[in-house]
């Protein structure tokens, strides 16, 4: 965090910056702390407060002057200003090699690779520009043993290369050719979140595209030069269209542009450039050949933040967002284009609890209390309760937000020190309005921000290497070998039950990939692991008798392969036995399955109407197909056998021709009323299929 102050009254300690060596401190020092006699919490935050990093929100009374601006005044032993942490060398750090792998799949479903840390273009209005300072770079080595023992630990099936500026890695193409190299024959993707223009290569789009075509996303900002000049973009017109015609050239069919409006000095000229650029780009791209290429417009409200050189810019108005929006929306309606935006709702609240102060948890918590949960949420954004919240806690949001600043007044956040000087931020936002432009630091031209004493943090730049690479690739990857297929047996017991058949495809996917087994990859755009299910059980349903089949390039040795998937799968999913078998997938041939069924309620499988069930000739039931038409189905000549033992267990037999699928749920609720919910609190276990 970079300006607690809105969510102070929140927390006992907070980090301010890199956290790789503050978190081990403070959890040292809280099982000291915990072991000790009287353990006072004041002991221990005073104890914190020493840590370099770390904000002890009590440790500073707030008070407020007859115009609004907050002051902190520290208490004794707490130092007046807390200073921002920060790992020198990221090759030193720890990292997190061996994360947990959730068995749902989250948004960011892949490895993260941090390449870089901090960012040389110096753009005015990018907080994690200013507050990463210096750049510091993995090297190649390092970048290498990180990425293989991470995919080995997790199975992931795809790489993301995250910095502030990927593209900007002093050896990224080395790095992407011999990542390349390594994991191409694994089917493992690498990735960008996003490139800069002019860092976005043909060689660099070539190497990506060798596994698969992620997206790409083109942060311009600003549609004019002048503008672009105000901001410290320093990239061209003609550097954005060459690179939107690379990428369209090595086959992409959609390039994202990221536009902002508000920025500072901006006029309708520059709105207007936006549209003339975009449109500009189509027509060209539509000229190299491309019949229908796909531009993706996105548009924000630019919002200033603390700690960057337009910090005390007012923000837009919400009225004057809203008429910038809607004309561009109306400006770019042409084929090819889609257009994106931001709620400007949604940015006047960032806007508020970006550079708010302390008074500003008391509006955070009347919100929570009125209903506001997950607002980056579009459908559970609900302004007008935050508006509320605003009014009965006193908040005048434009005090916050669209107010002009001015340089001598003090700021909510004066006392997080993040070690890039006042004056700097000053001296950039006067070259801003000069519409000037300050080069990078990388090339080792200083513009002294203050960051770096050039003996221990100093901007680290990864050199190029003499070294061999050894092909890490599992033997799974050479699809010119002759081709092996196994079935595999296996139960979902108990907790395992709950996983839907995707989640347990991609558990058991992942686990080959940790086990290193030597699975085959199907062709096309978008390699998958040939590995196929059977049909799959109704989600809490418990199996013995599972059944899925590999395709793998070398003949395995089934004991080995068993014992080493069952210490890579959770605790419910085992694997029993594994055979080789001949090629062909799973069909619907004719199967009897058995069954346990058990309630811990003797009364709700009356003995009345299952002896009626057996006695009838025909049962028949409704069954919705796939495509929601239903269709009436004789149950009866399916179920072989239904046996009550005791009163709570049943023991049931179901054949099928192959044609249709008779679930143990279809048949309780037939034989016995039962309704959906009660089903659910059947325990059902397949113990056995015969083929």
């Amino acid at each position: 965090t970079c300006n607690p102050e809105p969510v102070a009254d929140f927390f006992d300690a907070m980090v301010i910056g890199d956290g790789e060596s503050v978190m081990p401190a403070l959890a040292e020092m809280w099982m000291a702390w915990r072991k000790g006699g009287e353990r006072k919490k004041e002991a221990l935050l005073s104890e914190w407060s020493r840590i370099e990093g770390v904000y002890i929100p009590k440790g500073f009374t707030p008070a407020y002057d007859a115009y609004g601006f907050q002051s902190l005044t520290p208490m004794t032993p707490f130092p007046a200003a807390v200073r921002r942490a920060l790992t020198a060398d990221l090759d030193a750090a720890p990292f997190p090699e061996a994360p947990i792998v959730p068995f749902g799949r989250p948004i960011h479903d892949r490895l993260r690779l941090e390449v870089a840390r901090g960012c040389t273009r110096g753009c005015r209005f990018c907080q994690a520009g200013m507050i990463y300072r210096p750049v510091r770079e993995r090297s190649l080595e390092n970048l290498f043993q990180l990425s293989e023992r991470s995919l080995s630990a997790t199975g992931y099936e795809d790489v993301s290369l995250l910095s502030l500026s990927t593209g900007d890695h002093s050896v990224i193409e080395p790095l992407l050719t011999q990542l390349m190299e390594r994991y191409e024959k694994r089917h493992c993707a690498v990735s960008f979140p996003s490139l800069r223009v002019g860092t976005l290569t043909p060689e660099l789009m070539a190497l990506v595209k060798r596994v698969r075509k992620p997206g790409f996303t083109i942060a311009i900002e600003a549609g004019s030069q002048r503008l672009r000049n105000v901001i410290n973009k320093t990239i061209s017109e003609e550097e954005i269209r060459q690179t939107v015609e690379a990428v369209f050239a090595q086959g992409w069919n959609l390039v994202k542009l990221y536009f902002m409006v508000g920025l500072p000095t901006e006029t309708e000229a520059d709105l207007s450039a936006i549209v003339e650029l975009v449109k500009t780009l189509r027509e060209e791209i539509k000229k190299k050949g491309k019949a229908k290429p796909q531009l993706n417009v996105s548009v924000a409200t630019f919002i200033p933040k603390p700690h960057t050189p337009f910090q005390w810019c007012g923000q837009e108005t919400l009225a004057g967002s809203r008429q910038k929006i809607e004309w561009l929306k109306s400006a770019l309606r042409f084929p090819g284009i889609q257009f994106k935006w931001q709620d400007p709702k949604v940015s006047r609240l960032e806007g508020l609890l970006s550079r708010g102060d302390r008074r500003l948890a008391a509006a955070i918590e009347t919100a929570y209390r009125k209903g506001c949960r997950f607002d980056g949420w579009s459908d559970r954004f609900q302004p007008e309760l935050w508006e509320e919240a605003l009014l009965e806690t006193g908040i005048h949001a434009d005090f916050f937000t669209t107010r002009q600043r001015d340089v001598n007044e003090p700021l909510p956040w004066d006392h997080i020190d993040i070690r890039v000087g006042k004056e700097f931020f000053i001296e950039q936002y006067r070259l801003a309005l000069e519409e000037k432009t300050t080069g990078e630091c990388r090339d080792g031209h200083c513009h002294q921000c203050g960051v770096c004493d050039f003996k221990q943090i100093k901007p680290r730049l990864a050199a190029l290497p003499v070294m061999e690479t050894a092909d890490q690739s599992p033997e799974s990857a050479d699809e010119s070998k002759e081709t092996v297929h196994y079935e595999f047996i296996f139960q979902k017991m108990d907790a395992a039950r709950f996983f839907g058949h995707l989640e347990m495809a991609g558990i058991i996917s992942r686990a080959v990939a940790r086990a290193n087994i030597a699975v085959q990859y199907s062709a096309g755009f978008h390699p998958m692991p040939k590995i196929g299910f059977e049909d799959p059980l109704p989600v809490g349903m418990e199996s013995r008798a599972e059944r899925f089949r590999m395709t793998v390039t070398r003949d395995l040795d089934t004991a080995k392969v068993v014992s080493d998937l069952n210490r890579q799968l959770p605790d419910g999913l085992k694997i029993l036995s594994c055979q080789k078998r001949p090629q062909g997938k799973f069909s619907r041939a004719p199967a009897t399955a058995l069954y346990e069924v058990s309630h811990p309620d003797s009364s709700i499988f009356p003995r009345e109407k299952l002896a009626g069930f057996l006695d009838s000739p025909n049962v028949w039931i409704q069954k919705i197909q796939k495509n929601g038409n239903q269709r009436q189905m004789d149950i009866k000549p399916m179920v072989k056998e239904m046996v009550l033992s005791g009163e709570k267990q049943l023991h049931l037999t179901i054949a099928t021709d192959g044609s249709v699928t008779l679930r143990p749920g279809d048949v309780l609720a037939a034989v016995f009323g039962l309704t959906r919910q009660q089903i659910r609190r059947i325990r059902i276990i397949k113990t056995k299929l015969i083929i």
